[in-house]
């Protein structure tokens, strides 16, 4: 079937629209916090992990708009299987933290839909400019992802286990998804792109923490 530009516009943007409203997620893999012991937390470190669990939710909900905005300009259909496989991945981080949030009383971000459809312009306009560039976009990503990550990990209260396991778990995929991306031939970017992705990350990680 041949579809127009109307007819892929108005799929995208349904895609889009499931991504921010879906109440019911069924990740293909187990919670990696599933069997672990849920300590009691004092209020303030409920408070603290129900923050960085929600900037996660919200950073993998702008991944699922980078991967469909490079899907959408994706040029070799072996690039185009690699960001479709990545952002199923990524929609198991996505049902880990809502689980999470829910278990913490902590609600999503209220910035989420912003930060969607900047993500998937942002990576519409990669894959524009060629698969080594999108991938490359992807790597330098995922890179500062998994920075950020650890970056949580030491900031978890000691005793919040199942958020730890999570983080983890997500620290692994994303190291992954960045090093298959570099195999497909992406290439590192200028740094001056790469510092204005760290100063776009770090608004929204903000943003996210508090709203």
């Amino acid at each position: 079937m041949n579809y127009t530009l109307a007819d892929r516009l108005i799929e995208e943007f349904d895609r889009g629209l499931r991504t921010l409203t879906k109440t019911s997620r069924h990740p293909q893999r187990d919670n990696p916090a599933e069997q672990i012991p849920d300590h009691a937390l004092s209020e303030k470190d409920t408070q603290k992990s129900g923050r960085l669990i929600r900037v996660n939710h919200a950073g993998e909900i702008a991944a699922q708009g980078l991967y469909h905005g490079q899907a959408l300009t994706a040029k070799n259909m072996e690039t185009l299987d690699r960001m479709q496989v990545s952002a199923v991945e990524e929609e198991d981080h996505l049902a880990w933290c809502e689980q999470r949030l829910s278990e913490l009383s902590a609600s999503k971000s209220l910035i989420s839909p912003f930060w969607y459809w900047g993500s998937y312009a942002m990576g519409a306009t990669a894959g524009i400019f060629g698969d080594k560039w999108s991938l490359g976009f992807v790597a330098e990503t995922e890179k500062q992802v998994e920075q950020h990550l650890q970056n949580h990990l030491s900031r978890l209260p000691e005793d919040d286990n199942k958020s730890r396991a999570i983080i983890e778990a997500m620290k692994e995929d994303e190291h992954h998804h960045g090093e298959e991306a570099k195999k497909l031939g992406g290439v590192d970017l200028p740094k001056p792109v790469q510092r204005g992705m760290k100063l776009v990350s770090r608004v929204m990680t903000v943003g996210a923490y508090w709203v």
